[in-house]
C-alpha cells in the first residue's frame, strides 16, 4: 500500500488520481492527518497505516516567505523529511521524495546533471537540499529523491492557471524573459513517480520534469494561444521588473540523464502535457470565477 503524504497539494492530488486510475492501494493524507513536523505524529502514522511505499509530497513553497520565516521552512523541509525517513525506516517502507530545482545556483547554461554540485542561494532551496540530505542519511537505498520545477494543474494556485484567467479575460500581461526552466505537468509526474517505482528503478536522485525548456514568457504564449487568446497581449520583461526577496533562478533546466540510463521512459515535452492539462486548467479557472 501506498501512502501520500502532502495530498491537499498539486502533486498530492494528482497522484491520488493517478493511483486510483491505476488500482493501487492507497492512503491520502493532509497536514491535518499527518504534520510531518511532529516524529511522533509520523511514526504513529506509519507504524498504523504500515504502508510499502511512502510520498513525501509535504513541503513549505513560499519561496519568498521562506526567506522572513526560515524556520518554518526548515520544521517542515528539513525535520519533518527527516522524521518521514526515520519513520520509513523504521517500518520497512521505502520513500520518495520531492525536491526542486533551487537546490542548485540557477547559473548554469546547460541542463543540470542529477549529481551535480548543489548550491542553494535562498532559505527554500537551503532547507530542500538539507532536506534530500537527511532522507539519503535516515534511509539510503531505500530511497528516491525526486526533483521537480515549474509545477503546474488544475489544483491551487499556479502560474498556469493565473495565466488562464488573465488569457480568458483578455488581459495584457508583461512576463519575464529571463528565467529558463521546464514547465512541468502535476500529472505526469505523478505518473513517472509510479513508473519509478513499479519498474524497480535503482534508488537514488532522479529529476522529474517535462522535456524541453522555455521561459516564462514563452510558457505564458503558449497559454494565451491555447486559450484563443491574442498571443500578443503577452509582453517580455526582465527579472529586474518584479523585484522580490527571494532571488530566482536564472536556468533551471534539468538532465533526465539518469532517467534514461536506467530504462525509464523521459516526461513527455512540456508543450504536448499543457495542452493535455488545458481543458481542465480552464475547466478550474472559470468554475472559481463563477
Amino acid at each position: 500500500m501506498w501512502v501520500v503524504i502532502g495530498a491537499a497539494g498539486q502533486l498530492g492530488r494528482s497522484l491520488s488520481t493517478a493511483l486510483t486510475d491505476a488500482e493501487i492501494a492507497h492512503v491520502s493524507l493532509t497536514r491535518d492527518d499527518c504534520d510531518i513536523s511532529s516524529a511522533a505524529v509520523v511514526q504513529d502514522v506509519m507504524t498504523r497505516l504500515k504502508p510499502t511505499t511512502v510520498v513525501n509530497a509535504a513541503a513549505w513553497t513560499a519561496v519568498d516567505a521562506a526567506e522572513d520565516h526560515p524556520e518554518e521552512a526548515g520544521r517542515i523541509n528539513e525535520i519533518g523529511a527527516r522524521n518521514v525517513a526515520v519513520a520509513c525506516h523504521r517500518t520497512g517502507a521505502q520513500l520518495v521524495h520531492i525536491s526542486t530545482d533551487y537546490v542548485f545556483d540557477g547559473k548554469a547554461v546547460a541542463p543540470i546533471a542529477e549529481d551535480a554540485v548543489c548550491a542553494p542561494r535562498t532559505v527554500y532551496g537551503r532547507t530542500k537540499r538539507a532536506g534530500e540530505l537527511a532522507v539519503m542519511e535516515a534511509l539510503g537505498e531505500m530511497s528516491y529523491v525526486v526533483r521537480t520545477a515549474w509545477l503546474y494543474s488544475e489544483h491551487g494556485h499556479n502560474f498556469a492557471k493565473t495565466m488562464m484567467r488573465r488569457a480568458i479575460s483578455g488581459s495584457a500581461v508583461h512576463v519575464v524573459n529571463d528565467q529558463v526552466g521546464q514547465p512541468t505537468n502535476a500529472h505526469d509526474l505523478a505518473t513517472h513517480i509510479i513508473d519509478l517505482v513499479f519498474q524497480r528503478a535503482p534508488h537514488g536522485i532522479y529529476h522529474g520534469t517535462n522535456s524541453g525548456s522555455a521561459t516564462w514568457y514563452e510558457f505564458a504564449r503558449k497559454i494565451y494561444g491555447i486559450a484563443g487568446a491574442d498571443e500578443g497581449l503577452v509582453s517580455a520583461t526582465d527579472s529586474t521588473s518584479y523585484p522580490a526577496k527571494a532571488e530566482r533562478p536564472g536556468y533551471s533546466v534539468l538532465a533526465h540523464d539518469r532517467t534514461v540510463l536506467h530504462g525509464i521512459p523521459e516526461m513527455r515535452p512540456w508543450e504536448p502535457a499543457l495542452l493535455a492539462s488545458a481543458a481542465a486548467i480552464r475547466h478550474s479557472v472559470e468554475n472559481e470565477k463563477s
